[in-house]
């Protein structure tokens, strides 16, 4: 493992990395005033970091202006001592001088490889000069119906190294977008010196969990991004947490892995009941649905305007689990 893979370690472990969602009006407009409130909100919360341009902050769907307002709106509010963490993905790309004309990734097989790793590297690129301190490898779905798929997914975060930037692999449930990476490209990924460990959200399914967390070498980060079973992933090993769930009500989860490292065992069950109720309340069918959910959290607790509780890429939410949020939420402390 490299050096600067070996200090994210240092810096991430037993720490919570949320994963932010950014701030929508119903029209689908980014809201900058309620992103400037968010991101300052955070910075007093007791994190390692922030994770922007993930999954939750719809880094693969953002235009390239929007993301960079998003991504350097969190490296001025937090402190210098905490990371802020960036997705990187092929995300779609405009043809030259036709605006809103999307390039279509090539069908061959070499083709579409080297869409996806330029993209991949340009993202991550771009993260570095916004001040990003770390990469978080989005699943290369582009690529998963490929015969040879294996060395094609090890070839991408290969690719990251030369960005200089240490990186975080990232096992995805499928429905999310992402690939279910076999015993062979995990260990070849995660043998990668500049990959400091894997963030593994399998969503529902413990026994993937069981089965990837022993695969992560000494030294290296299991990282959990299990929203509905958090508790039990620090038990089976996972030393950080980087998770929607810790992107409202952050200090519950952070509390949750305090209590964790302290092996204050009384309070992290109590804990481990109130972490799951609100995660049983946010991550449900439809599932992608819990970003605005969040978002609500984040707006019952004032941190943001209900306006601005928006995701444009989500599906449609019944506005009568707003109810049950709220009943969840408001019986527990704010934190």
């Amino acid at each position: 493992m490299d050096a600067a893979a070996e200090r994210l370690t240092q810096l991430l472990s037993h720490g919570l990395v949320p994963a932010v969602p950014v701030p929508h009006r119903a029209d689908g407009s980014f809201d900058a005033e309620a992103q400037e409130r968010y991101a300052a909100w955070m910075a007093t919360q007791p994190i390692a970091g922030v994770a922007a341009w993930a999954h939750t902050g719809r880094g693969l769907h953002l235009e390239p202006e929007i993301a960079a307002r998003v991504l350097a709106s969190w490296r001025k509010a937090l402190p210098k001592d905490k990371l802020v963490i960036a997705g990187a993905g092929a995300r779609p790309r405009s043809r030259a001088g036709r605006p809103g004309a999307r390039l279509t990734p090539p069908a061959d097989p070499l083709g579409l490889t080297d869409f996806v790793i330029k993209g991949t590297v340009e993202m991550a690129a771009d993260a570095k000069k916004l001040g990003a301190d770390a990469i978080l490898a989005f699943p290369p779905t582009l690529l998963r119906d490929l015969g040879d798929r294996e060395r094609r997914i090890v070839e991408v975060h290969k690719a990251l190294g030369d960005v200089g930037l240490p990186v975080i692999a990232f096992f995805l449930y499928q429905s999310a977008g992402g690939i279910s990476y076999n015993e062979r490209v995990l260990d070849r990924v995660l043998a990668l010196p500049q990959v400091a460990g894997i963030k593994v959200a399998t969503l529902n399914s413990v026994i993937a969990f069981q089965e990837i967390a022993p695969r992560v070498p000494e030294g290296k980060l299991l990282i959990s991004g299990e929203d509905r079973f958090l508790a039990y992933s620090l038990m089976m090993g996972a030393r950080t947490a980087l998770v929607g769930l810790g992107a409202a009500r952050t200090s519950l989860s952070a509390s949750l892995l305090a209590a964790f490292v302290a092996a204050d065992f009384h309070e992290f069950r109590r804990l481990s009941v109130l972490v799951d109720r609100l995660g049983a309340v946010t991550f449900r069918e439809p599932m992608e649905g819990y970003i605005r959910r969040m978002l609500w959290v984040l707006a019952l607790d004032g941190v943001i305007p209900f306006d601005a509780a928006y995701d444009p890429w989500g599906p449609s939410v019944p506005t009568s689990e707003l109810d049950e949020v709220q009943a969840v939420v408001g019986g527990m402390a704010v934190g």
